[in-house]
């Protein structure tokens, strides 16, 4: 029997050493760049060609897909594993103690944009496949190591791939929680627009958050009101408000900036979003006019729940629980009003059409309207799958620990798999620290993912038994 264990443990220079040079490259969307080339800027196209040759280094089969996506591959067979992973990431944001392109080790902790997601797992699959290959494993299926560079953005990069390549028998995505998430709620992009709009001179600007599945720390309003009108009550907002805020101006206008804490979209609770505390001070100040129904607006919608329930968005079952809506792009000026983009999930038996219909019901005598600009349904394999029990049994045999199925509001790779689910890489008890400031990997995780990847292909793509 093989111990997978033993062999992550011999190659953890290599795993720590790739994972650096992955992270250095700043893989982030930029479509002011977007090339036929580069079709998502170069700098995700950069880590897809890194990992590639790799690959081709290796003496893997490689493929590259329009420059959006690209697979590493092993083994023969018809049937077909894939593992599906990204290397672009979301903004680096603020506050990050070390450089979030930097790769800085510390502590047991890798620390950079992407360590967790989704860098850190893609090298712990991909060397994973390697020790596969290197321990001589005899496969009666093809594995393959799938690599988008638009998951953060829109899987526009998975959709091109399965235009064109074939769709795998089974399939995993090492970019979630341990043990196995079976079901994934749906992903819709909501944007709420203001429906008539005069300036009255009290808002002259709005604007926070750069992408809808991120919680926006960073807040930043210009208001037509001199500093010496509102002193006192910033003064007094300030000894109640922990995460930082400051302000600029003279006697004619000030500009208010608000930090808050980031978080990923799929908990937005987990996070401060500070667009919707600077509006829940100038909701205070406005009186009325469009500036005082834009800040109503998201005081009644966003500022004291995540859930919907203002909206009438707002539902729970039992295989995935609440809806949760991220108001992660807030926008106002004179000329266009007010903008609010928001990423909803929603659970696996979620009614969409009745809600939708309700919550546009509730908006008609209010001073927004909705449009739904995307939809991507819900995820669900069955717990008794062969599939979902064999990867239950090898997390339990590398970690000692019941393989409970989890449900997640996130959305990975696993969605657009026929069959497939996230395994892993983040550890029941962890801290989930992805999209957030000093985003990190501990080491230590990274090496055991490796090895319960490792067991993982060999007992799907194989007939292994029993490795440990």
């Amino acid at each position: 029997m093989v111990n997978w264990n033993e062999k992550a443990l011999g190659k953890q220079d290599f795993v720590i050493n790739d994972l650096k040079q992955l992270v250095s490259i700043p893989s982030v969307l930029d479509e002011s760049l977007s090339t036929e080339d580069a079709p998502f800027g170069p700098e995700p196209k950069r880590a897809l060609d890194w990992l590639l040759e790799e690959g081709r280094k290796a003496g893997f089969t490689v493929k590259n897909i329009d420059n959006m996506a690209g697979h590493i591959e092993m083994g023969e067979g018809d049937e077909l594993l894939g593992i599906l992973c990204h290397v672009d990431v979301v903004p680096a944001g603020s506050n990050w103690t070390y450089g979030p392109f930097e790769g800085t080790v510390k502590d047991g902790k890798l620390f950079g944009r992407g360590a967790i997601d989704d860098k850190g797992p893609t090298i712990a699959a991909w060397h994973a496949m390697k020790m596969v290959k290197e321990a001589g494993i005899p496969l009666n299926k093809r594995v393959r190591l799938i690599i988008g560079t638009d998951e953060e953005s829109g899987f526009r990069c998975v959709r091109r791939y399965f235009e064109k390549e074939e769709m795998p028998t089974i399939g995993f995505a090492p970019d979630a929680d341990f043990p196995i998430i079976n079901a994934e709620k749906g992903i819709s992009s909501l944007v709420f627009s203001q429906k008539t709009n005069t300036p009255d001179g009290q808002l002259l600007a709005f604007e926070s958050g750069s992408r809808t599945n991120m919680v926006p720390d960073v807040a930043q309003a210009v208001i037509g009101i001199g500093y010496s009108e509102i002193k006192d009550r910033f003064e007094s907002f300030l000894d109640r408000y922990d995460y930082g805020a400051s302000t600029t101006g003279n006697e004619n206008e000030t500009t208010i900036r608000v930090n808050g804490k980031s978080a990923h979209a799929m908990e937005p609770n987990n996070g401060v979003n500070a667009a919707i505390v600077l509006v829940s001070f100038l909701n205070e100040i406005f009186t009325e006019g469009a500036s005082k129904d834009f800040t109503q607006f998201l005081v009644d919608a966003f500022g004291n729940e995540t859930r919907g329930r203002y909206l009438g968005l707002d539902f729970n079952d039992e295989i995935s629980g609440d809806t949760t809506l991220n108001a992660g792009i807030v926008s106002y000026t004179p000329e266009e009003g007010g903008r609010v983009n928001v990423s909803m999930r929603y659970s696996v038996t979620y009614p969409f059409e009745e809600k939708v219909s309700n919550c546009n019901e509730r908006l008609k005598d209010a001073p927004f309207e909705l449009e739904v600009k995307s939809n991507s349904k819900p995820h669900h394999v069955d717990a008794n799958d062969p599939f979902i029990k064999t990867l239950q049994d090898v997390y339990t045999t590398y970690t000692g620990e019941e393989a409970e199925l989890l449900s997640i509001g996130g959305g990975t790779y696993a969605r657009v798999l026929d069959k497939g689910v996230a395994f892993g890489m983040l550890f029941p008890g962890r801290d989930d620290v992805a999209h957030q400031a000093d985003e990190y990997v501990y080491i230590e995780d990274l090496i055991k993912a490796t090895a319960i990847y490792a067991a993982a292909i060999s007992r799907l793509a194989s007939d292994e038994e029993g490795e440990s």
